[in-house]
């Protein structure tokens, strides 16, 4: 993918990325995390409602190495679509931790819960 494709796809509204992630994960089977050297997941905190904590991910390792670029520890890890499924978004929902999808250039990013998140990427698969 080009710059300048990562550039336009990362400059489109919270739920146009949304709906692209959904289509990309569908065609690709796997969910794209940033881990640091001690093997842990990204989680970031955010203040909006009362302060809340939520796993951002992507769809493909492109998108999350451009987020990765201010902190050089993270490096992108590739989650197959059914573990990610079958075993993050339950663990996510027990511990209570939200979704961000797809940040975007301009820092917006869409907030999920894993349920809500699995649904919608169920009903993605069952369009192939």
């Amino acid at each position: 993918m080009s710059t300048d494709d990562l550039k336009a796809i990362l400059d489109l509204d919270c739920e146009a990325r949304y709906e692209y992630f959904l289509d990309l994960v569908g065609e690709e089977r796997e969910i794209w995390i940033l881990i640091n050297r001690d093997e842990h997941f990204l989680k970031l905190h955010s203040e909006d409602q009362g302060g809340f904590e939520y796993l951002p991910i992507w769809p493909s390792t492109e998108f999350a190495e451009a987020f990765a670029t201010e902190d050089s520890e993270l490096q992108p890890r590739s989650v197959p679509l059914p573990q990610f499924l079958n075993r993050w978004l339950p663990g996510l929902e027990k511990d209570g931790i939200d979704i961000g999808v797809f940040p975007g250039s301009d820092e917006s990013v869409w907030i999920t819960g894993p349920n809500d998140l699995g649904n919608d990427l169920r009903e993605e698969l069952n369009r192939f």
